[in-house]
């Protein structure tokens, strides 16, 4: 797994780490692991607390990861996914800009998360 970039102004800097391919965790204990603190409550989906907004890198591959009916409609909720870009992502592979932390894993695409560092904004 290439590069994860970690983006916030409650940041001095971004962070940059490396996924090892093949590993299987969410961006959120990606993050954790290297001390960057995205907030989140349930950890299971349920608040979108957790909301970051994906850049991919410019000439990069980008993949979409299947969204759980739970990301669903908690983006559908928060106003952050359309059912277009739904259909998008599970039919036509194109990921889409906003997800949650708890919920998506990174494949083999270099990304840039950004996130508030407040709950429900991003």
């Amino acid at each position: 797994m290439p590069d994860i970039t970690f983006r916030s102004p409650t940041m001095h800097k971004d962070v940059i780490v490396y996924a090892p391919a093949g590993d299987t965790h969410t961006v959120l204990s990606v993050a954790e692991k290297h001390g960057v603190k995205i907030p989140s409550d349930c950890r299971d989906g349920d608040c979108g607390s957790c909301l970051i907004l994906v850049d991919f890198v410019a000439g990069k591959a980008k993949m979409a990861i299947t969204l759980s009916e739970k990301e669903k409609a908690k983006l559908k909720e928060l106003g952050k996914i359309t059912p277009a870009e739904i259909k998008e992502a599970e039919v036509e592979d194109i990921a889409p800009h906003y997800r949650l932390a708890c919920q998506f894993i990174v494949r083999e695409e270099e990304v840039i998360i950004n996130f508030t560092g407040s709950p429900g904004g991003s």
